[in-house]
């Protein structure tokens, strides 16, 4: 009998010591910033009115067969009327900060020239809503909504002239709201943007050359692709150095980019699958943040790329050296690499993918790597992201690193009832493994994490994936009026926040 009363006593100490031993807010370093993510054109809507000029992704958006379930995104979820209750949302689960995107096309409808006061004041309310809601502001200043004049004009980033046009608009915004905005950032993924409207052609203005152009009328996969990235990263130097002598002295803010990073495995633990790891990330990540960090590419890109590979100036790769503040990382999957050891992905494809000599899958003989979300591409493998962080701290030097964007889907199925879709426990989860990987990154092994983004406070467009892919903490109802809905998930965040 006392065994049994012993026995009974030790497993609620270990149960107590197992919630103690939970992670929260506390588990984390003192000033480690909490926030979710959102960008403008997945979630403003609003898309004609005050002024705001035409995207590449209004165009893209509305042609046939683009978008997966045929919608688009013109009143998307409509945070441009809606953003005084969205930020009662972040508040209420005890959020310290907010990353959002400044449309380029509100602020310049043709790219340049005269300036729309409708969308100044707009970005003024809403970042000064934030700030009284005790909610700091993460602004993005690109985040894929390229006006379409500039396209139309020139052919967008494609052309040099983008170069100064860019630097017109980010100065702008510089002014306007950098009294109060200290955390900037000038490109979300510009991977994404350049593999997927460049290389694919499966987003906005779908360009590629790929299978002798079945799936796009215009592009050079062999080609554009490194132009594209030439040009986004001569942008991103130009407005840092525009910062740090006119701005910064007084508005003392940081400038970062939000690259887009799958975690690479090797397939096994051969050397050629080890090679085409590295290979793999040299061609995501090493292609835009070596440049920034070192002044040049990769030298497996170098090598491989050859004359396709537009190259530096000694001037612009000084200019490039060093011009970032942090660096932001939207992590979401882990994928396996081995070798491209067949000749049929470079003659069919002749691209950017295919110059990596890499295949990367989230499968191994046939077996996922881990449990699927929805999108077909996002496999759950927490530890994916404490590898990467090590990999960030060996190979760069330990910067500042700020998660911001990490989340999972779930499906948007007329078949599951509201109810049902709020019990998210496969995203709890998600987030739990995920920041319980990140904490290990930074507690045990210390990597310079400075804070973490949810992708995303609401179920929102997801590109091409139109409305059929649910992110958010908050459920969206698009039936009826775009009504806000606590999933599960917003409980366990309030709750990770605001423990002791």
């Amino acid at each position: 009998m006392r065994k049994g009363i012993v026995l009974a006593v030790v497993l609620v100490v270990l149960r107590v010591q197992t919630c103690i031993a939970q992670i929260n807010r506390a588990s984390f370093p003192k000033g480690f910033v909490f926030g979710t993510a959102s960008s403008a054109y997945q979630y403003e809507g609003a898309v004609k009115e005050d002024g705001r000029g035409q995207t590449v992704w209004d165009e893209f958006a509305h042609s046939f067969g683009k978008v997966l379930d045929f919608s688009n995104a013109d009143i998307a979820v409509n945070q441009y009327h809606l953003f005084d209750e969205d930020i009662k949302l972040m508040k209420d689960m005890g959020m310290d900060a907010y990353r959002f995107s400044i449309a380029w096309s509100r602020i310049f409808p043709n790219g340049t020239g005269e300036i729309n006061q409708a969308g100044v004041d707009h970005y003024n309310n809403l970042i000064n809503a934030l700030l009284a809601n005790g909610i700091e502001p993460y602004v993005t200043l690109y985040h894929w909504d390229l006006p379409q004049a500039l396209e139309d004009r020139y052919n967008g980033w494609l052309h040099p002239q983008i170069i100064k046009d860019f630097a017109l608009y980010v100065e702008t915004c510089f002014e306007k709201f950098g009294d109060r905005v200290k955390h900037w950032i000038t490109f979300n993924e510009p991977h994404t943007f350049t593999i997927q409207g460049y290389d694919v052609g499966l987003q906005a203005p779908g360009r590629c050359s790929i299978l002798l152009h079945i799936f796009c009328r215009g592009g050079n996969s062999a080609i554009e692709p490194y132009i594209i990235a030439h040009n986004v990263l001569l942008s991103h130097a130009t407005v840092v150095d525009i910062y740090r002598r006119k701005y910064k002295p007084k508005q003392h803010g940081s400038v970062g980019v939000s690259f887009d990073v799958i975690w690479f495995e090797p397939a096994t633990n051969s050397t050629v699958d080890i090679e085409a790891a590295q290979r793999a990330q040299d061609f995501q990540l090493g292609w835009f943040i070596e440049p920034l960090i070192f002044g040049e590419y990769p030298s497996s890109m170098i090598t491989r790329v050859g004359s396709r590979l537009p190259r530096f100036t000694k001037a612009e790769s000084a200019l490039l050296k060093g011009s970032l503040d942090f660096i932001g990382i939207n992590h979401y999957t882990t994928f396996y690499a081995k070798p491209n050891t067949s000749n049929i992905i470079g003659v069919l494809l002749n691209d950017s993918i295919a110059d990596s000599g890499a295949i990367t899958l989230p499968f191994r003989d046939g077996t996922p790597i881990g449990d699927r979300a929805n999108s077909i591409w996002l496999y759950i493998v927490p530890h994916g992201i404490r590898s990467l962080m090590n990999y960030i701290k060996q190979k760069y030097g330990n910067p500042p690193v700020i998660i911001t964007e990490n989340g999972m889907d779930d499906a948007n199925s007329p078949l599951i009832s509201l109810k049902d879709a709020l019990k998210d426990e496969k995203r709890i989860k998600y987030h739990n493994d995920y920041l319980e990987s990140l904490l290990a990154s930074i507690k045990d092994d210390g990597c310079n994490v400075k804070g973490y983004f949810v992708w995303s406070l609401l179920d929102n467009w997801e590109w091409a994936a139109g409305f059929s892919s649910r992110f958010g903490l908050y459920f969206v109802d698009y039936g009826d009026k775009l009504k806000r809905y606590p999933k599960d998930s917003v409980k366990w965040f309030k709750n990770f926040l605001t423990s002791a």
